[in-house]
């Protein structure tokens, strides 16, 4: 059902008034768990918008509903040009504003009231959904929502009588669409091209049809970027022609008393298949637009139903009224708390996102990295995008060892220090020097986002940084005593942590237990960058040999394997110069893609394992519980009273 334009808004009884969203008009088949979302001109939504079809397979509902897809800012505003150019939950949140309902489990629901439709609509919505929300309509002074409408700068307002029923296909009186602004779909003809201009285009030439040919309505040269012009010219390129598609060949040289002297242009003709949407001033005597401005593209509709909209004329204002208007403030509902959902659509191999101002290139993204749980090289880059906020903070500033895994756990890895030459500009590095080649070199070095999603692209499943950051190179920020099962079983690495955690409690020392995400367990204590990988080391040293002490049985500190007889290794020698552990919140090459997770200490006992944190969970567990292990960032220890503390323990 489509509505008429209207002049104004009217305060006369009998009508229910809504916003008029700034979206996409669909309609949702919901059938037994099955969805299609199609548009008004039968195009499927499914894949574009796949987080609202994963929204309304969740809603067990059998039904058909209609309304608007859009994508809000934080206040509730709508952002048509977002939605033109949304692929990933990264570019927005959608919502599916649904605003009718037609059939309902095998019951068609056109020829009720539209106020007992929505009613049924409201009754079936499901609770606290981010995607799926109901379209609130409000019996009011039509004058007074108008005029709140202009004031928050929405697009329009829809109104509609309240005992109306759904006519599909129609355009109605009984359904009105009143605009605060002047806006008209227009079909694009052509573009111009200016002497001397280095963009892709630089203006677009856009009709309207009447009576079956498409009438010239003006040049758009304003309201869009270079990203949009360059997204552009990829669909105007199969569409070139020679001859012009409007009925009257427009002069695009002529002058008018606005430009009296305009740069000389060249036309391109297209095939009229493209459709945008656009705001102007005023449409002049001949029905050529004044100050038209790019809003964005619609793939809605066909060109064949952008016609001139002209207002309807309705009854002047009847006397009596609602006795109070409505707020259309509370109708629009703020997003959600932003939450990262994923930054790479489920279909496209090879897509480009903008991070931290820096345009990164993901290919092959169904290349299969776990062949056993079928997880790609696009749900590690999501991962890392998701869990960012909380990983960027132990790479920031850190060299990077890259074990990279171009095909997956099972085809061959290797590791990749030097990147000189090999990354972008924008990547900081480095400088090292091998004594094993004169030629200087230069580790990554993780900054950002981007740097971290870059490493993902490369295929570094694991994350290895630093212990220490680039202004003091030579001091680590964290002592790590590693545990390394060998031969001995998982539980006996916990009993050696539990020990760990006890001797450093004794001490007054502070230390926090992450899984390694492999097959053992890494306990890090904060140094603050206070002290050399030496001092680092030797101290990871002492206590390492209080532990074996009390666990003669099942763990070793000898360095040479052969001498550990398979017990377990409680590493120290991690605390050397560029020597690197996967860090807080890294996924592992490992079966069920295991990640590096923070532990609290009462989590680490007997039944824990190392599948408990993969990379379907992790994510989860972080944004509710937060990052645990922050204080390894701190301001870290006085070693010289830890160590009195542990000397002590020594003479016990």
């Amino acid at each position: 059902m489509l509505a008429s334009l209207a002049a104004a808004a009217t305060d006369e009884p009998g009508w229910l008034y809504e916003i008029k969203w700034d979206g996409y008009r669909a309609l949702a088949f919901l059938n037994k768990g099955q969805v299609e979302l199609r548009s008004r001109n039968n195009k499927s939504f499914n894949e574009k918008y796949y987080p609202v079809v994963t929204a309304l397979e969740q809603w067990k509902v059998n039904a058909v509903v209609d309304g608007e897809i859009v994508v809000i800012d934080e206040n509730g505003y709508t952002l048509f040009s977002q939605l033109q150019e949304w692929r990933s939950e990264a570019d927005g949140q959608l919502v599916f504003y649904l605003f009718d309902i037609l059939w309902l489990n095998g019951k068609d629901m056109t020829s009720l009231p539209l106020m007992q439709r929505k009613k049924t609509l409201r009754q079936l919505m499901p609770v606290n959904n981010t995607i799926l929300r109901f379209s609130e309509g409000f019996v009011t002074e039509g004058t007074d929502f108008f005029d709140q409408a202009k004031k928050l700068h929405l697009e329009g307002i829809m109104a509609k009588k309240t005992d109306s029923q759904y006519y599909p296909g129609t355009r109605t009186r009984e359904w009105l669409k009143i605009k605060t602004s002047n806006r008209q779909e227009v079909v694009i003809g052509g573009y111009t091209l200016n002497e001397g201009t280095n963009k892709p285009f630089s203006s677009l030439l856009v009709g309207i049809y009447e009576k079956g040919k498409l009438q010239y309505t003006g040049k758009i040269g304003t309201g869009f970027s270079l990203t949009q012009q360059q997204e552009m010219m990829k669909k105007f390129k199969p569409l070139e022609m020679k001859k012009s598609p409007f009925v009257v060949i427009p002069d695009v040289n002529k002058p008018s008393r606005f430009r009296p002297n305009p740069p000389q242009a060249k036309a391109v003709w297209l095939k009229p298949k493209l459709i945008c949407e656009v705001s102007f001033r005023e449409m002049t005597s001949d029905g050529v637009m004044r100050h038209p401005s790019f809003e964005g593209m619609r793939e809605d509709k066909s060109p064949a139903q952008v016609v001139a909209e002209k207002p309807v004329k309705e009854n002047k204002m009847a006397k009596e009224k609602p006795a109070k208007a409505a707020s259309l403030k509370k109708a629009l509902k703020p997003a959600a708390a932003k939450v990262r959902q994923t930054l790479l659509n489920p279909t496209e191999e090879t897509q480009v996102r903008t991070i931290n101002g820096h345009a990164l290139k993901f290919t092959n993204l169904s290349k299969i990295y776990w062949p056993g749980e079928k997880i790609t090289k696009r749900d590690l880059i999501n991962y890392y995008y998701q869990i960012a906020p909380f990983l960027v903070p132990y790479i920031k500033d850190r060299p990077q060892s890259l074990n990279r895994f171009p095909n997956g756990i099972k085809g061959e890895s290797f590791y990749q220090k030097d990147v000189s030459g090999k990354a972008p500009d924008w990547v900081p590095t480095f400088p090292y020097h091998s004594s094993d080649e004169p030629r200087g070199k230069e580790y990554l070095v993780g900054e950002n986002e981007a740097t971290l999603l870059y490493m993902a692209s490369l295929g570094c499943i694991e994350i290895n940084p630093w212990s220490s950051r680039l202004k003091k190179p030579e001091n680590p920020d964290w002592c790590i005593i590693d545990l390394d099962p060998d031969k001995t079983t998982f539980d006996q690495v916990i009993e050696a942590a539990q020990v760990t955690h006890a001797i450093l409690d004794a001490a007054g020392i502070p230390g926090y237990c992450k899984t390694s995400g492999s097959t053992g367990l890494h306990i890090y204590i904060p140094l603050g960058a206070k002290y050399t990988y030496e001092q680092s080391k030797e101290f990871g040293r002492i206590i390492a040999r209080l532990v074996h002490r009390r666990l003669p049985d099942t763990t070793s500190i000898e360095r040479a394997t052969n001498r550990r007889q398979r017990k377990m290794y409680i590493d120290f020698l991690q605390n050397r110069p560029q020597a690197t552990v996967a860090a807080p919140y890294s996924l592992r090459p490992k079966p069920g893609a295991t990640v590096s997770m923070p532990l609290h200490w009462e989590e680490v006992k007997k039944g824990l394992t190392m599948k408990d944190f993969t990379i379907h969970n992790a994510v989860q567990r972080v944004r509710e519980q937060g990052d645990i292990f922050k204080p390894v960032l701190g301001k870290g220890i006085n070693m010289k009273t830890a160590l009195a503390q542990l000397e002590k323990l020594v003479g016990e």
